[in-house]
C-alpha cells in the first residue's frame, strides 16, 4: 500500500499526528493509498514556511516568477499519461477527460506566467496642484487554497498560478477524496529548481486541516472551491481574522431550449453537459426548460441519446463516456432527488436507478420529464448523470424559472433569434451565460457566481487581481 506525506518547505515530511486517510477507487472500491489526516500543527508549519518564502518571492520581478511557472508547466506536460491515470483511479473521470485536465493545467500555468509583464497599477488624477496619486497592486502574502475533488489537479493551478505570479505563496489542502494527484504534483515540483516554501501541500479533512488553514492569522486570503455548506464554514473561520475569502460554491445551471432552437444541437450539448465527469461539475446544465411546442421532440431525442450512453470503469475501458460517482454519499443524494421527483409526479423516461454493477458507485443515465419548479430535483444540486425537464410557455416564464434559484453560477440558452439571446443575457441573473454551446469557461474569462454560488471569481485579469491588494501612494511635489 502506498503511504504518502505532506509537502512542506520543499520536501516531504511526516505529520505530527498518527491518523491516516484511506483513498478509495470509486469504480472498484479498492484502496489507492493513504495520506495524513493532518493536525493543526502541520498546517501551522506549512503556513510558516510559506510566510518565510514569500518575502523573497514577492521581491522578485514578476517576469522571473513567470519563468518558474513555465518550467512547472513544461514538467507537467512530460507526465500527462501517468498523472491522468492517477486522477482517474482516485476520482473516477474518464481517461480522456483526465488527460485534458492535466494538459489544461499546464496551459493555465503558462497563461498565468504571461501576466508577469502585464500586471498593472494606475495613475489617478489628483485634486491638488503638484500631486500625483499612484495605485499599486501588491501581494497579499500567504494564500490558503482548499480544493474540491471533481477537478483536483487543475484546481492546484487555478489557485497556485495566480497566487505565485502576483508574488504570493500558497498552502494547499487537497480534498481528502482525491489527494494522490497532489502528491504526484509535489514530486514533480521537487524535481525542479523551484524555491522551497512557495507551494506547500497539507492533506487532511475540513474540520481540522481546513479549519486551521482558514482561521490562521498568517493567511491573507482563503480561496475555496466546494459546497455551499463547506464554504460557509470557511467564511466563518476566516471571519475571526477578517481574512479575505474567494469562494466558488455550488451551481444549479438552467438550460433554456426555445421553440426555434436547433433541437439536435441542444440535445447533444445538454446530454454531454450532464454526463461529463458523471454529472459532477458545478457549471454544467442541472435543469432544462423546454418550450412546450418542442418539448416532445426534445425529450424523445434526449432520452434516446441518454440511453445510448456508455459508462463503466474508465481505467478498464477508455471508450466510456462517464465513470462512477465519487462516493456513497454522492450516490445516495442522487438516489434521493430522483426518488422524490418520481414521488411528486415526474416520469422516468430512462434510467432512474443504480446501475447493475458488482462494484462502484454507478448511476444510470437518467431523464425525468414532467418536472415542476417546486421539486427538489429542480431546486437542489444533483451532481449526477440526471436531467430533469420542465416545460414553459414563453420566454418570460422561462427566465422567471431560471432565476428562481439560490445559486447563480452558470446558465445557457438555445435559440436562433438574436433578440431572444440578447434579452436572456440582460435578464438571466447568473455569473455566466452560454448561448448555443456547452457550459465550459475559458481561462481568459472570469468564472464567478452570484448569490450562494460564491464570492469573487477565478481566471483572466479579474481572477488574477483577486490575489492582490491595493496600495495607494500620494506623492506631493515641493
Amino acid at each position: 500500500m502506498k503511504a504518502f506525506d505532506n509537502f512542506i518547505n520543499g520536501k516531504f515530511v511526516r505529520s505530527s499526528g498518527d491518523k491516516r486517510i484511506e483513498v478509495i477507487n470509486p469504480a472498484t472500491g479498492s484502496l489507492v493509498c493513504t495520506v495524513p489526516d493532518s493536525t493543526e500543527q502541520d498546517v501551522n508549519d506549512a503556513v510558516t514556511a510559506a510566510a518565510e518564502a514569500q518575502r523573497s518571492w514577492g521581491a522578485l520581478p514578476a517576469a522571473k516568477r513567470a519563468g518558474h511557472l513555465r518550467a512547472l508547466a513544461a514538467k507537467i506536460r512530460q507526465h500527462v499519461e501517468p498523472l491522468a491515470r492517477v486522477i482517474t483511479e482516485e476520482q473516477g473521470k474518464t481517461l480522456g477527460l483526465a488527460r485534458v485536465e492535466v494538459e489544461f493545467t499546464a496551459d493555465y500555468l503558462d497563461y498565468m506566467a504571461e501576466w508577469g509583464r502585464r500586471i498593472e497599477g494606475e495613475i489617478i488624477e489628483s485634486d491638488r496642484e503638484g500631486e500625483t496619486i499612484f495605485l499599486f497592486r501588491r501581494p497579499i502574502g500567504v494564500i490558503g487554497g482548499i480544493l474540491p475533488w471533481n477537478f483536483p489537479f487543475f484546481l492546484i493551478a487555478r489557485k497556485a498560478g495566480p497566487a505565485l505570479i502576483t508574488g504570493n505563496t500558497i498552502v494547499i489542502k487537497p480534498s481528502e477524496e482525491t489527494p494522490h494527484n497532489a502528491v504526484k504534483f509535489c514530486e514533480l515540483l521537487a524535481e525542479l529548481d523551484f524555491p522551497a516554501g512557495l507551494i506547500n501541500v497539507v492533506h487532511g479533512r475540513g474540520p481540522v486541516a481546513g479549519q486551521a488553514l482558514a482561521s490562521s492569522p498568517s493567511v491573507g486570503m482563503v480561496s475555496f472551491t466546494g459546497s455551499v455548506n463547506a464554504g460557509s464554514a470557511v467564511m466563518a473561520a476566516a471571519a475571526k481574522n477578517i481574512t479575505k475569502v474567494n469562494l466558488e460554491l455550488g451551481g444549479k445551471a438552467p438550460a433554456i431550449v426555445m421553440a426555434d432552437a436547433d433541437i439536435d444541437l441542444s440535445v447533444k450539448v445538454i446530454k454531454a453537459s450532464r454526463v461529463i465527469n458523471s454529472g459532477q461539475v458545478c457549471n454544467c446544465a442541472e435543469r432544462v426548460y423546454v418550450h412546450r411546442s418542442v418539448a416532445q421532440e426534445f425529450v424523445e431525442k434526449l432520452t434516446t441519446a441518454m440511453q445510448a450512453t456508455h459508462f463503466g470503469d474508465p481505467i478498464k475501458d477508455e471508450t466510456v463516456e462517464y465513470g462512477p460517482l465519487i462516493n456513497e454519499g454522492g450516490f445516495k443524494k442522487v438516489e434521493r432527488l430522483v426518488g422524490s421527483a418520481v414521488a411528486a409526479g415526474a416520469e422516468v423516461r430512462t434510467g432512474g436507478k443504480r446501475a447493475d454493477r458488482s462494484t462502484g458507485y454507478y448511476y444510470e443515465p437518467t431523464v425525468l420529464s414532467g418536472c415542476t419548479q417546486s421539486m427538489d430535483v429542480i431546486r437542489q444540486e444533483i451532481f449526477g448523470p440526471v436531467i430533469p425537464v420542465v416545460e414553459f410557455g414563453d420566454l418570460d416564464e422561462a427566465i422567471s424559472y431560471a432565476n428562481d434559484c439560490e445559486y447563480g453560477l452558470t446558465s445557457s440558452i438555445y435559440t436562433r433569434d438574436l433578440n431572444t439571446a440578447l434579452r436572456a443575457c440582460q435578464e438571466i441573473r447568473f455569473g455566466e451565460t452560454y448561448i448555443n454551446r456547452e457550459n465550459f469557461e475559458a481561462m481568459q474569462g472570469f468564472h464567478a457566481g452570484w448569490r450562494k454560488s460564491g464570492i469573487g471569481g477565478a481566471d483572466g485579469k479579474h481572477g488574477l487581481y483577486e490575489f492582490t491588494q491595493s496600495h495607494v501612494v500620494y506623492m506631493q511635489r515641493y
